[in-house]
């Protein structure tokens, strides 16, 4: 995380219909519900538009909800907040993710106690930008709970992008997540192995990363990353990968990325 106390805020409710904004107040101390996003059929076009709003409100940092489920772990609403956030990320907005359960029903809960009974879309539009809000209260309650704000977050930023895979041997391995990704109707992700700081550095000597690409079969406690056998089939994987990550990242580092194709998971 970058949070600084008293900085600028936006959260974000992702839906695939509506996007919840909710922003802190002029001290950074609290959050207010804020408007309603309609999303269109256009992803990137719908992030730039957000990034539009972060931007001339003056944010420093969005906040976007991961909607986990009920074990902890992402579902599919989830990798596609990750695909969103990445990106606004290659849009320059700097983004962190918060657990968004169970906000949705605390704010509809919120319109129940206070007797909103208003339309149905505005209805609709207020339980967004009220979940957005409990995205962002939660948030900071988070940072402030510490006295150690920034030190604290910036850990937790450097473990949230790493997973852990066992082998069929019990060996445990780290990765870096890179990217979530659809193609063809199908989820995969690619994850670059997490080096050793000598090895770090040949590597950048090198100027050449391994990324492994796999499949994610399954819903929930059943969800599973499978190898890709079929090479024709990797290589293509893999080429999607390159394309989409060259729109949220550098393109030269996606030009130098290499298919790791004997990943041993």
């Amino acid at each position: 995380m970058w949070y600084t106390a008293g900085m600028n805020i936006v959260a974000l409710d992702i839906g695939d219909r509506r996007i919840g904004i909710a922003v802190t107040d002029p001290f950074g101390s609290y959050a207010i519900p804020a408007e309603t996003f309609f999303r269109t059929e256009d992803k990137e076009g719908d992030a730039k538009k957000i990034a539009e709003l972060v931007k001339a409100r003056g944010a420093e940092l969005v906040v976007c909800g991961l909607p986990l489920l009920a074990d902890g772990t992402e579902g599919e609403q989830a990798r596609k907040n990750r695909a969103f956030a990445a990106r606004l990320e290659a849009l320059g907005i700097r983004v962190v993710f918060e657990d968004e359960r169970f906000t949705t029903q605390e704010a509809r809960g919120d319109l129940h106690a206070a007797g909103v009974t208003s339309a149905k879309d505005k209805k609709k539009k207020r339980v967004d930008s009220i979940a957005a809000a409990y995205i962002l209260e939660n948030y900071l309650a988070h940072c402030k709970r510490s006295d150690t704000v920034k030190e604290e977050s910036n850990n937790y930023e450097d473990d949230e992008n790493i997973v852990e895979l066992t082998d069929d041997e019990g060996n445990t391995y780290r990765f870096e997540h890179l990217m979530t990704f659809e193609y063809k109707e199908e989820w995969y992700c690619a994850l670059a192995p997490e080096l050793p700081a000598e090895e770090e550095a040949e590597e950048d000597e090198e100027e050449g990363d391994e990324v492994a690409i796999y499949h994610i079969v399954g819903e929930g406690d059943d969800e599973q990353l499978e190898t890709i056998e079929d090479d024709d089939l990797l290589d293509e994987v893999f080429a999607e990968f390159c394309t989409q990550y060259e729109d949220f990242e550098d393109a030269d580092e996606a030009e130098s990325l290499e298919p790791d194709a004997d990943d041993g998971e």
